[in-house]
């Protein structure tokens, strides 16, 4: 049994991943979290399936042997689509994976009509075109790859709020694809995303935005049913991969949300 000391670690390639602990907060309000950011890796959109495969595990190691967490989520979908296996290999504790949430949008489309926005290494692993054939069959699944959403959730967090001409410039690679215009949910298929849906929502009314975060913290609760967890909330602890001036001004800007102390792996 876990003692309620021991944290769940989230692990990203940058902040993208406090779109999955924000839900898990709620439902499990005093978790001790340890969340880490691999900013020395960051982007991993635009990295090879081989060069994630190889650093997501060995990082993870390191975490796992420091912080000795009752759980890993890889809160990432391509680290997820490319390395989840290896990871659950690797490790001896239970490892939970974030994947596109293509069957959530699929049984919320009426046009049956869908996108799939993520990193351009996401939308292109054949986890997605196995995941749109059980699931949305009967849709067109029109994807697109963005960095440069993830390079804004980033800066939003360090101070720099997104421009709506931005914001819009990406979603019209779903937008104007053949058929684009008939999309009536967009899947955030990168944890970063959601991060920026209130501006996405200003730009595309018209369209549900679904994401898995909220699956995922279901998932984690069910993993910890029975586990001790602290009487109270704990600070959580961040930790990067490379600690510089924009690592210390998101993590000035994530104090409020409970995280105290900013550590270097």
């Amino acid at each position: 049994m876990a003692e309620p000391t021991q944290p769940i670690l989230f692990f990203d390639s940058g902040v993208g991943g406090l779109s999955v602990v924000t839900p898990t907060a709620r439902l499990l309000p005093t978790a001790p979290i340890v969340y880490a950011a691999d900013s020395a890796g960051f982007p991993y959109g635009t990295k090879t399936e081989a060069e994630i495969a190889a650093r997501v595990p060995a990082l993870l190691g390191r975490l796992v042997e420091r912080y000795r967490p009752r759980l890993v989520v890889i809160a990432c979908n391509t680290a997820s689509t490319i390395a989840l296996p290896v990871v659950r290999a690797a490790l001896d504790v239970p490892v939970v994976g974030t994947v596109p949430a293509i069957k959530v949008a699929a049984e919320a489309s009426r046009t049956r009509v869908i996108g799939v926005l993520g990193t351009e290494a996401t939308v292109r692993q054949p986890y997605v075109d196995d995941l749109a054939a059980r699931f949305a069959a009967d849709c067109t699944v029109l994807r697109h790859g963005s960095a440069a959403l993830v390079e804004l959730a980033e800066a939003a967090l360090a101070g720099t709020p997104p421009s709506r001409d931005a914001i819009a410039a990406e979603l019209a690679g779903l937008f104007g694809q053949p058929g684009g215009g008939r999309i009536d949910v967009i899947v955030n298929a990168c944890t970063h995303f959601p991060l920026l849906e209130k501006r996405m929502r200003e730009v595309a009314p018209h369209v549900a935005f679904v994401d898995g975060g909220p699956g995922i913290a279901r998932r984690i609760v069910t993993l910890t049913v029975g586990q001790a967890f602290p009487a109270t909330p704990v600070p959580g602890r961040l930790v990067f991969t490379r600690l510089g001036e924009r690592e210390r001004r998101i993590a000035a800007g994530l104090a409020s949300q409970g995280f105290g102390t900013v550590e270097a792996l």
